[in-house]
């Protein structure tokens, strides 16, 4: 039989445990609720008073438990009147059985993973609320108190759940680093090698000019050796033919005289006159002799003119040769030279190339592997090689934004709500979550085609905004007409590689004017009309001829160069003949998701360029900085200088929007000249950027030619 004195109290049975950490409120209650339906009666003994009793806290080889509150003044006043037990005092048969529940409980579970350490606290959980159950005075406070640890537990279970992706984004991103500093010491390595194989070349040209330069200078020496034996050859020649003159002299002497001892007549001459004759001779002889030796001390060293042309023109020959030598040697020298010094600036490079290469190591992103997209972008690697192709690093970066932002754009149901403030858009204005009509990006290009439509339909005097509201509305009604408007905006404000949703987001916000829409597509129209005049067979096509000269005439301020871009985007090219025909058609047609072709895309571009090169032209001409306050006056006569052509109304246009002044109330000239109306230099240009800013006429220099 029970004693009286014994209360009995209840807790559910084992169950199955699952890997859910501890649930929400409702599952909570269901459980509660199997607990009253499956509890079994246990006794728990009370004290003498009426109160627990005091085990363990009196009973050794027990678990106390530690870092216990303060008890009250009651509390100790209680403990003060228990009696202390004997020794041999077995422990309540509610707590024996308590513990037994908790050690089954724990021994069914696999605690084999981290996951699975949130069920151990499973069993403690139940134990705990059977003692909400059972403890109807304790039942708010415990159950307070155990709502804080499930609430801090269910705190820290998301915290942890949410830093797991980061941990495999970070290792993931380990990765990618190590990866790419092992491809850049490989190109580094690579360089090195480069570097080395065109310095052994560079030494190997430098022996081959050596080699050349020592030839020389023995064929030189050759040619000097050969000059002096040949004037040795012929100062002996010259000796020789002296002694063969006086040998013949010599021998006609004696034949005189023996024709005249021959000759009979001679005898019967007057001896006395043949005497005079003989003396007179000899006179002659003489005289002759020292003209001789005159004629010979003077040009003994003297050759004849055939030989010293010959020589003359041997010389001539050979001093050419040494001038071609020699001027072939000093450019050896210096292309030795400059080599050296190329040399020295390669290594001085490389070295700098080396330590910026450390330096980008060390603090730099390294090149991403953009294959590694194939796998994650929507389509797989065939839609991704379209969506990359022709595109560099930073386009890509924008591609993949733009899946992602996507992904995500497609996930959200509903956007914030951006309020009242003046900072925020006319058409956003709005309080509260607005729906999100997920529109597909097809869709959301038809829709700006069509408010452009009706734009340019329209007289166009409200302001672009508020005409895009008021379309929405007409378009979708009042209700939905704040979601489509929040919806087309996060679109565009997403999709920046599509050229129709990019400029409309620009006019949209106010970056750029509608008129820069406007005259870009005016311009499309007139070059379609002029190329469709050139096609007299209405057959849509033109010869690459044609195309150029339409060109031409329809851009005269353009560069050749300018030109030439747009050919080939066209799509010509060098080894293209001047009477290929193209498909003039295809290059305004834009796809279904407002993507133009490359011709258009050039135009756009170059349109960009021009614009930025007219205002740093202006901008140079005034001289100021940015930070720098610019007149009206001053702006006037810049604007006069590097655009002569400028007719009053396109200055004034300029002027107003610059100085953000309505063309009426602009200043006459003469007042313009005091310097009242100032502005920033770089908020003005800003403002013309905006504007559909271009040239008029040619330079001045260019007129002048």
């Amino acid at each position: 039989m029970a004693n009286p004195e014994t209360r009995y109290y209840s807790f559910s049975k084992p169950r199955t445990r699952t890997r859910s950490s501890g649930g929400t409120a409702e599952t909570r209650g269901i459980e509660n609720r199997k607990l009253s339906q499956k509890r079994i009666t246990l006794p728990l003994q009370l004290s003498m008073g009426g109160h627990l009793s005091p085990w363990p806290t009196y009973t050794s080889g027990q678990m106390i438990l530690h870092k216990r509150k303060p008890c009250s003044e009651d509390c100790r006043k209680r403990a003060n009147s228990w009696q202390p037990q004997p020794l041999g005092t077995s422990k309540p048969r509610y707590l024996e059985q308590l513990e037994n529940y908790l050690r089954k409980e724990l021994l069914l579970l696999d605690l084999g993973t981290d996951s699975e350490q949130e069920l151990r606290l499973q069993p403690y959980r139940e134990i705990f609320e059977f003692f909400i159950e059972d403890f109807k005075t304790y039942k708010p406070l415990l159950s307070s108190i155990k709502n804080a640890y499930e609430v801090m537990l269910a705190h820290q279970r998301e915290k942890i759940r949410a830093l797991e992706p980061l941990k495999a984004k970070i290792v993931t991103m380990s990765e990618d680093c190590s990866e790419r500093i092992l491809a850049m010491r490989a190109e580094e390595r690579y360089e090195i090698s480069q570097l080395k194989k065109e310095k052994m070349n560079l030494l190997k040209l430098i022996d081959k000019k050596n080699e050349e330069k020592i030839s020389l200078q023995s064929e030189v020496a050759k040619l000097r050796k050969s000059l002096a034996e040949e004037y040795l050859r012929y100062l002996t020649e010259r000796d020789a033919r002296k002694i063969l003159i006086g040998n013949l002299n010599e021998l006609r002497y004696q034949r005189e005289d023996m024709s005249l001892a021959q000759s009979p007549g001679v005898w019967g001459e007057d001896p006395v006159k043949l005497t005079l004759a003989l003396k007179m001779t000899r006179q002659d002889l003489t005289r002759t002799q020292m003209e001789l030796n005159t004629m010979k001390a003077n040009f003994g060293d003297v050759v004849p003119r055939r030989d010293f042309e010959m020589l003359e023109k041997t010389n001539m020959d050979l001093q050419e040769q040494l001038e071609s030598l020699r001027a072939d040697y000093e450019e050896v020298w210096k292309e030795h030279e400059l080599l050296l010094q190329l040399h020295m600036t390669t290594l001085k490079e490389r070295d700098q190339f080396h330590f910026e290469l450390q330096e980008i190591q060390r603090t730099s992103t390294p090149r991403p592997d953009w294959n590694k997209c194939e796998s994650v972008i929507a389509g797989g690697p065939e839609r991704w090689l379209i969506l990359a192709e022709g595109k560099n690093s930073d386009q890509l970066v924008d591609v993949l934004l733009e899946e992602i932002g996507s992904a995500l754009l497609r996930e959200k149901d509903f956007f914030p709500g951006l309020g009242y403030s003046d900072s925020v858009p006319a058409f956003l204005r709005f309080d509260g979550p607005v729906e999100n009509k997920k529109p597909t990006k097809k869709e959301v290009v038809h829709l700006l085609e069509d408010a452009w439509k009706e734009r340019l339909a329209q007289d166009q005097k409200e302001s672009f905004p508020n005409f895009f509201f008021n379309f929405l509305e007409r378009r979708f009604g009042i209700n939905d007409a704040i979601a489509w408007a929040y919806t087309i905006f996060e679109n565009i404000k997403l999709f920046r590689s599509s050229e129709i949703m990019s400029h409309f987001y620009a006019v949209l916000i106010g970056k750029r004017t509608e008129s820069v829409y406007i005259s870009q597509r005016e311009t499309m129209s007139q070059l379609l009309k002029e190329m469709t005049n050139a096609d007299t067979q209405n057959e849509g096509l033109i010869t690459m001829e044609q195309l150029s000269t339409i060109l031409k005439n329809a851009f005269p301020l353009k560069k050749e160069e300018q030109i030439q871009e747009l050919m080939e985007a066209a799509g010509w090219s060098p080894d293209i003949s001047s009477t290929e025909v193209l498909n003039y058609r295809i290059l305004f047609i834009e796809d279904e998701e407002g993507q133009s072709e490359p011709f258009v895309q050039k135009l756009w571009e170059q349109y960009d360029n021009e614009k930025d090169a007219y205002l740093q032209e202006l901008k140079q001409d005034l001289g100021l900085e940015q930070t720098d306050d610019v007149s009206l006056w001053n702006m006037r006569v810049a604007l006069m200088n590097i655009d002569p052509s400028l007719d009053k109304q396109m200055l004034s246009t300029y002027l107003g929007q610059a100085f953000q002044l309505p063309v009426a109330e602009l200043p006459l000239e003469e007042d313009e000249k005091q310097g009242e109306i100032v502005v920033k230099l770089e908020t003005a240009l800003d403002r013309l950027r905006m504007a559909d800013t271009k040239r008029v006429g040619p330079r001045e220099s260019e007129q002048a030619s």
